[in-house]
């Protein structure tokens, strides 16, 4: 199961809109990206790497994939990883860019991209140039950034990106709260005293999130959009 926004749209988005039978190298940015990873090698052949920011993640996905050979788990910053450049033919995001260092990000991935190679990228967007304060609580609360949904092309395009596909995924964002609030409350009526401690932040996060989308009116101000991205050579 894929429980990011955009839930399994993202993916079979990539299979449609990609005319690649194979890729050698491809790298999968962010948690909760386990499912994700496993469909990307078995589709296209290739070996994968995930990267994640924090220590619980690491242990999280290496736990999830311990009978999967061919998919290696790192803790990198998104915006600083050790890789040289031009190191993959593929790198897919699915709503792991959209942050307040979003240029950086997407700078690194630019990097490391190879000439002519391919990005994947899931956004959480803005639909309204001017979101309410709740909205803005959302953001700030999950440390986004969200483009606004008319000029997501041209940031990617303006960064040396050719766009070969677009889909927006918003109608994704109502079951994504829906299932992310159940999975979620379930996740903390099991765990003990010291995971809530740590999961506490998080779990108040994904409840405060999906009460404010699904309860306040959060689809007319958020979207979601998946955008396949060609690198231009240099």
């Amino acid at each position: 199961m894929v429980l990011l926004p955009g839930l399994k749209q993202q993916i079979r988005f990539l299979i449609q809109k990609s005319d690649v039978k194979q890729f050698q190298n491809t790298l999968v940015i962010g948690s909760g990206s386990e499912a994700t990873a496993l469909k990307i090698a078995g589709k296209f052949g290739c070996g994968v790497e995930i990267i994640v920011q924090d220590y619980e993640s690491l242990i999280n996905s290496k736990y999830l994939l311990v009978n999967s050979s061919g998919i290696e788990v790192k803790m990198m910053s998104f915006d600083s990883t050790d890789y040289e450049a031009n190191r993959f033919d593929l790198v897919y995001a699915q709503a792991s860019i959209s942050l307040t260092n979003r240029n950086k990000i997407v700078k690194e991935i630019g990097r490391i991209l190879k000439p002519g190679g391919l990005l994947c990228a899931g956004e959480i967007v803005s639909l309204v140039k001017d979101v309410p304060r709740f909205v803005k609580d959302i953001y700030d609360s999950s440390d986004l950034l969200p483009l606004n949904i008319d000029g997501i092309e041209n940031y990617y395009t303006g960064r040396g990106y050719s766009l070969l596909g677009k889909a927006d995924l918003s109608s994704s964002l109502k079951e994504y709260y829906s299932m992310s609030r159940s999975a979620f409350e379930e996740i903390s009526d099991r765990l003990d005293k010291g995971e809530q401690s740590y999961y506490k932040k998080i779990i108040n996060r994904i409840k405060h999130e999906s009460n404010a989308y699904l309860k306040l009116g959060g689809d007319k101000f958020i979207g979601f959009v998946a955008l396949l991205l060609k690198k231009e050579k240099n």
